[in-house]
């Protein structure tokens, strides 16, 4: 598999790189844990008639499963593998 490599003028910054050090440091299925946690305490929520908790609580599952699959890819590839 061909890997590109990052041109000068398209550098991470450090604050990027840090979050990946960070982040890489994370299993990947903890994001995906999240997300099925923030569907059950949706569902929770919805059986208790708290609509709007409901779908505010729900709608972090999408965002949980892209950190994760942000987190896989940084773990694979890097940001600025050289």
């Amino acid at each position: 598999m061909a890997t590109a490599m990052p041109s000068p003028e398209h550098r991470e910054g450090r604050v990027a790189r840090a979050i990946e050090q960070r982040t890489a440091k994370l299993p990947s299925d903890v994001f995906l844990w999240a997300a099925l946690g923030s569907m059950a305490a949706s569902l929770a929520l919805q059986l208790m008639g708290e609509r709007q908790r409901s779908t505010f609580v729900g709608q972090w599952a999408p965002s949980f499963l892209i950190l994760g699959l942000y987190n896989k890819l940084v773990k694979l590839h890097g940001s600025e593998r050289v």
